[in-house]
């Protein structure tokens, strides 16, 4: 028999304390008029996504001229437990030009990828909308979660 489990949303800076806490997430955009979902690793820098992106990126091109609409979302699940968060933002993704913060981000920022990251996709966490997935008991149950 399965234990009751419950969905619960999050306010928004427990949602982003909880994207802060893991370090890839899936970029969501629209590549050749079709979706396109990639992992990606992140940073959060207040209420900005800061992702790095390797040569040749395709959003790139895209988020270039006046920027462009991008979903995000992570999350971390426990299986065995049947527990966990996810969280998702919206917002409009634009490329980083100032050289200062070029170089702050490229320092925090741990790409997956080998090679150097190229540009710099800041994501204004515009809508926010967090998730916990619990059994019974409390919501602490759930990894990054404090109550």
């Amino acid at each position: 028999m399965t234990a009751e489990r419950e969905l619960q949303e999050t306010s928004r800076a427990e949602a982003l304390g909880l994207l802060a806490s893991v370090p890839v997430g899936r970029l969501v955009f629209t590549h050749n008029a079709l979706p396109a979902v990639r992992p990606v690793n992140h940073v959060l820098d207040g209420d900005k996504l800061v992702i790095g992106l390797t040569p040749g990126t395709a959003l790139a091109q895209v988020a270039a001229a006046d920027g462009v609409v991008v979903a995000y979302e992570a999350d971390s699940l426990d299986i065995a437990e049947q527990t966990g968060w996810s969280v998702v933002v919206v917002g409009i993704a634009l490329l980083e030009t100032a050289p200062e913060a070029l170089r702050v981000y490229r320092q925090a920022l741990r790409p997956w990828l080998s090679g150097a990251v190229s540009d710099i996709l800041l994501i204004k966490c515009e809508i926010v909308t967090g998730y916990l997935l619990t059994g019974p008991g409390s919501r602490a149950q759930v990894a990054g979660v404090s109550e």
